[in-house]
């Protein structure tokens, strides 16, 4: 890793999200989707999705839901660059776990890319998770998002399963990915 990509990442700070950041968390939520799946959804399934799920009043929900972690990691001017949400979940049925927690959301903002930033966040969810007493961390990850794979992969997770997400109105693939933490 170079110095600047370590300089970028030591001037982040990673914290817990509160109520205060719901509309910049439904902001950088609806642009970071919008930007990676956009191209290949139909207006309106995107348009739907993102009504449904990223409005500021849902965001706030979330923020406040004792059963989910909302991690933010913010620049040097506390401007949101990524983030990350856990919850207790179980995987899809067929899939052995014992204590698992799902890495519900994971996203970095493109301007960040490249910079280190996703696995310093990456490394503070595997924290959060491991304080909610998991064993395992999972996702699900859209089947044709091979750069989200290839970094998942990276962090030590591996594929074991499918499951169905939908945008809008359209049923699509997601690949199950586990991590065992030890």
């Amino acid at each position: 890793m170079n110095a600047d990509v370590v300089s970028h990442a030591a001037a982040m700070r990673i914290r817990r999200a509160v109520a205060a950041d719901a509309d910049a968390l439904a902001e950088i939520g609806a642009r970071t989707f919008f930007e990676t799946f956009a191209a290949d959804n139909t207006a309106a399934d995107m348009r739907l999705f993102l009504e449904s799920t990223w409005r500021p009043d849902l965001q706030r929900a979330e923020i406040l839901d004792a059963d989910l972690d909302t991690l933010l990691v913010c620049d040097a001017t506390g401007a949101i660059a990524g983030f990350a949400q856990l919850r207790e979940a179980h995987p899809p049925a067929g899939i052995a776990v014992s204590a698992p927690v799902e890495l519900k959301r994971f996203y970095v903002d493109k301007a960040w890319h490249g910079r280190g930033l996703a696995l310093t966040l990456m490394g503070a969810s595997e924290l959060a998770a491991r304080a909610r007493g998991a064993r395992e961390l999972w996702l699900g990850v859209w089947e044709r998002n091979e750069r989200a794979q290839a970094f998942y992969r990276k962090c030590g997770f591996r594929k074991v399963g499918t499951t169905v997400f939908v945008v809008g109105t359209d049923p699509q693939t997601d690949n199950v990915m586990l991590r065992e933490l030890a």
